[in-house]
């Protein structure tokens, strides 16, 4: 794999961005990200009720899953990390920065997610803990009217992570009452080049909405530029459908890879263990659908 180091990594953390890159993408280019963010952003909504096992109503289920399953980075809040992460040290973990609760709708405010944290001080409680800390996350919402605030502290978040070698994954989804349709397919290729402008590893974003979303992604692709985009799992559904939908978004899209929350999670631990190792395959060991559907079953 051609790894190209983004110029804002200082010569003397090179060697550890392309650690941590290689290690995060397990040097395939593509990043299977195990989303654990919810917590906060869905309450308790994800983890507890019909259709979702008993066994995701415990924080410490998220833990078990990236432990036993095969993943590229562990994505949660660093307060999870720092309750769990003595008893899962070889889980590598991605520290998502800010996050806010579902439970003020756009149609009451625009949505505002500051950061919680600033790099340096995810990098002393790396050093502290000893922890895998591979990269750092942030969510930005482009359309709202505060976007100016979550650009700004993004810019600095990339700026920084850079300057201390680790990966960063910034979220970004168009939403506020500017925003028509947030699946939007061109509208979603914009959100890809605002990453790409602010400098951006990897990019997640949802899945579009179109007569043929696959061909329709291809767009965002192509807007992030090296930027590599990545697409939100979203809300649970059949797991075949979810992998040949994945399948599609890499081979057809050109995506580099998925970020995965509740399609793993929500599951017993057993099975969700065997969809993580589904998606991997397929994500970053190029599996065929088949395989990965054979692992599943």
């Amino acid at each position: 794999m051609d790894l190209n180091v983004p110029l804002d990594v200082p010569r003397n953390a090179r060697d550890e961005y392309i650690r941590n890159y290689m290690e995060i993408t397990r040097g395939s280019g593509r990043l299977m990200l195990f989303a654990g963010d919810q917590k906060v952003e869905h309450l308790n909504d994800d983890f507890y009720g019909p259709g979702i096992s008993e066994d995701d109503a415990d924080p410490e289920h998220l833990f078990r899953i990236a432990s036993r399953g095969r993943i590229g980075v562990f994505a949660t809040q660093l307060g999870l990390i720092a309750r769990y992460g003595m008893d899962y040290p070889e889980v590598p973990y991605l520290v998502k920065l800010n996050s806010k609760t579902n439970l003020v709708k756009t149609s009451q405010a625009d949505p505002l997610s500051r950061a919680w944290l600033d790099v340096s001080q995810v990098m002393e409680f790396r050093r502290e803990s000893g922890l895998r800390i591979l990269g750092v996350g942030y969510t930005v919402y482009p359309g709202s009217e505060h976007e100016v605030v979550m650009l700004r502290e993004a810019a600095q978040v990339v700026h920084e992570a850079h300057r201390h070698g680790l990966v960063v994954v910034l979220w970004m989804y168009p939403r506020g009452k500017a925003v028509k349709d947030e699946r939007d397919p061109h509208l979603i290729a914009g959100a890809c080049g605002v990453a790409a402008a602010l400098g951006s590893d990897f990019v997640k974003v949802n899945y579009p909405k179109a007569e043929n979303p696959a061909l329709a992604f291809r767009e965002a692709v192509m807007a992030a530029g090296r930027t590599k985009v990545i697409c939100a799992g979203g809300s649970s559904e059949d797991p075949e459908l979810f992998l040949q939908r994945l399948h599609e978004q890499i081979h057809i899209s050109g995506a580099s890879g998925n970020a995965t929350g509740r399609n793993i999670h929500q599951k017993r631990l057993e099975d969700a263990i065997r969809m993580c190792n589904a998606i991997y395959a397929i994500t970053v060991e190029n599996r065929s659908l088949e395989e990965a559907l054979r692992m599943l079953r």
